[in-house]
């Protein structure tokens, strides 16, 4: 099975790891496959970016919002994995489906990537021979809203696929829009949300629900402070993400450099964290 060749031989505190898989056939007589994951606690990030409603049309009460330290830390740990997939796993690995549904939560609110299904191996490392071969057979390159541009055009698979996804997951985990929501804020789509925040207008795009968590938290005499910090702290977070999302493949921000920058943007909340 695809996910279990590609995992075979990977181990990473922020990737899902398999325990088993087993192969039988169902109750028709078809193949049936199956792998048996590490247990989530938390679930996935799709579930909290985007609670599922009540029957009563509320929010289930488990399903609690991201404080803006969790969101940071899941999109350290979403770079972490991709960063090793990358530059420091002994294959060269593009994981193609880089999105919320596929990142996954432990107890501690630790992110793990899952879904290795279509995942590509570019490269073995111990040689200069560019092995090309394909991981998984299905045929499609990822997700709607969240795929590379070029490979809608017939671009061959590369690392910076798997940036491109990660600067659309970033956006969303600080505004809590779908790639797909087109028209969300204004009229603006995702893309143009992102640079209209490195305008001074971060405030205005970022997630409500972050905002009111971190004034509740706040100290009334120390507010204004705190709100500077966190002003900064997410426009370089945008600018992050417009890097890793440019239109051009050549022109996006390397992962290791993201996971750097993202160190940058979590000092600047704990230089004076209150």
């Amino acid at each position: 099975m695809a996910e279990c060749k590609a995992l075979k031989n990977i181990r990473h505190r922020n990737l899902v790891k398999i325990i088993s898989a087993c192969a039988s056939v169902d109750f028709k007589d078809n193949d049936f496959k199956a792998l048996v994951y590490e247990y989530m606690e938390n679930g996935s990030l799709e579930y909290w970016l985007h609670p599922v409603l009540s029957q009563t049309g509320h929010v289930q009460e488990q399903q609690k919002s991201l404080s803006l330290l969790q969101r940071l830390g899941i999109a350290i740990d979403v770079a972490f994995a991709l960063d090793y997939l990358h530059n420091h796993c002994h294959v060269l690995i593009v994981h193609r489906d880089i999105k919320p549904s596929n990142i996954l939560l432990d107890g501690d609110m630790t992110a793990h990537v899952g879904d290795f299904g279509l995942a590509r191996l570019l490269q073995q490392r111990d040689t200069s021979e560019l092995a090309e071969s394909q991981i998984s057979s299905v045929g499609t390159k990822g997700t709607i809203g969240y795929v590379a541009p070029e490979y809608g055009m017939g671009h061959e698979v590369s690392t910076n696929g798997d940036v491109y996804s990660y600067g659309i997951l970033l956006l969303e985990l600080f505004i809590r829009k779908r790639p797909t929501d087109g028209m969300c804020i204004n009229g603006l789509d995702l893309h143009n949300l992102a640079k209209l925040a490195l305008q001074e207008r971060v405030m205005e795009i970022v997630d409500k629900n972050l905002l009111e968590e971190e004034e509740r938290t706040s100290i009334n005499s120390l507010k204004q402070m705190k709100s500077e910090k966190i002003s900064k702290c997410l426009s370089l977070i945008f600018r992050i993400r417009v890097a890793c999302s440019k239109q051009s493949p050549r022109e996006r921000m390397s992962i290791a450099d993201a996971v750097r920058e993202l160190h940058l943007a979590k000092d600047i909340l704990f230089d004076e964290r209150i």
